[in-house]
């Protein structure tokens, strides 16, 4: 009898927590910010910053679509490339590129230094190179190469950016999903922030829980980065965007992350390994210890998990909350022009996936074995 009550109240707590974030779901959707592509920008200057690494699927395309956008800008600018240490021929290509473009600025990136990881230390690099070869930029956008953006994308993105009297701003690009299990995990990432975190406070606040930002497209105020130490603040940081925005409200700037579905897409991940090789360096650290990490998945499995268990077995209450659920998952999918059926109906399917990667991902942390992109990702300290 007492293991029933307390199922039920575990159903009940469930169904609460999901109706709760649903709520917040549509009142994100309703205030996130866009970018609008009809605007005029004003003509600052500008670096466009892209840290490459093995990337010779992508250099070409991605290289292609900056340079569009760039044409656009109405003020000076410059495309700056940094070859952080490739082995795929991504050196060769941008030699090419380089050779044939006299816009496309090729760095060869130096060996990693202690205390850093990779993505840091080569938008480090290419900021110092911004800085110290003609006049310091006003605004630095960095662009991941998996990211296509689109020809009004730099400009609808720092006008925002203005407007909006931000120092940075990460529009969320649309994620470009081919198979079935990107399509299971993937959208969470949008999904995770939208049905959390209160963007009106958010944007506001200087508290450092209350952030959210995507590196695959930051734009950020030069004077203001520099304030903040830019990548040196977060040498050591494997999510590197998170904690600049940190650095950023720290110093007495706002940020926020904007619905960037009409700016730029990008296929992140292609097919479950690279899935999990992504999330495994990275989700260890995303809620702050193992113990945050824990707790966030057992809250994530009582709102999503458990309440559709009991719609199983007859529960109203459950159903309700399992409707919750793909509601808040609809809402998300609909702002940012995502999959919303009948993907969302699996959504306690794609929760229980994040779990696993998330229990893969502190399990690897714990036995030394994180890696991304052939490198080390070291110990635990």
């Amino acid at each position: 009898m007492r293991a029933r009550s307390l199922g039920q109240a575990a159903v009940w707590a469930g169904t609460c927590i999901a109706f709760a974030s649903l709520a917040l779901t549509i009142d994100n959707a309703r205030r996130i910010r866009v970018p609008d592509r009809d605007v005029i920008a004003q003509p600052e200057s500008l670096a466009v910053l892209l840290p490459v690494r093995n990337e010779i699927d992508n250099v070409r395309p991605c290289l292609a679509a900056t340079l569009a956008a760039v044409e656009r800008w109405p003020g000076p600018v410059r495309v700056i490339v940094v070859d952080d240490e490739s082995t795929d021929g991504t050196g060769r290509a941008l030699a090419e590129i380089s050779a044939t473009d006299s816009r496309v600025e090729v760095l060869t990136g130096a060996p990693t230094p202690d205390g850093w990881l990779g993505k840091p230390w080569a938008c480090e690099q290419l900021v110092r190179h911004a800085d110290s070869t003609g006049d310091p930029p006003e605004v630095l956008v960095f662009v991941d190469a998996d990211v296509r953006l689109r020809p009004h994308a730099l400009v609808a993105t720092i006008a925002l950016m203005r407007a909006a009297n931000l120092d940075l701003v990460c529009p969320f690009p649309r994620q470009v999903l081919a198979g079935p299990a990107e399509r299971l995990v993937q959208p969470l990432l949008q999904w995770s922030w939208m049905s959390t975190l209160p963007l009106g406070p958010a944007e506001r606040s200087a508290r450092p829980s209350l952030s959210a930002a995507n590196g695959q497209l930051l734009a950020v105020d030069a004077a203001t980065y520099r304030a903040a130490g830019g990548h040196a603040a977060v040498a050591g940081e494997v999510i590197e965007d998170i904690a600049l925005l940190r650095a950023v409200k720290a110093a007495g700037g706002r940020g926020l992350v904007a619905e960037g579905s009409g700016v730029a897409d990008c296929r992140m991940y292609d097919g479950w390994r690279e899935i999990r090789a992504g999330y495994r360096k990275s989700l260890w650290t995303a809620f702050g210890s193992t113990g945050g990490a824990a707790a966030v998945m057992a809250v994530m499995a009582l709102a999503y998990v458990v309440p559709p268990i009991a719609a199983v077995r007859g529960s109203r209450i459950g159903l309700i909350g399992y409707f919750c659920g793909v509601a808040s998952r609809v809402a998300v999918a609909r702002r940012t022009r995502g999959h919303a059926w009948p993907d969302a109906l699996a959504h306690p399917a794609s929760v229980l996936a994040l779990v696993a990667l998330t229990a893969d991902s502190l399990v690897a942390r714990c036995r030394g074995t994180l890696q991304w992109k052939d490198r080390s990702l070291g110990a635990p300290g």
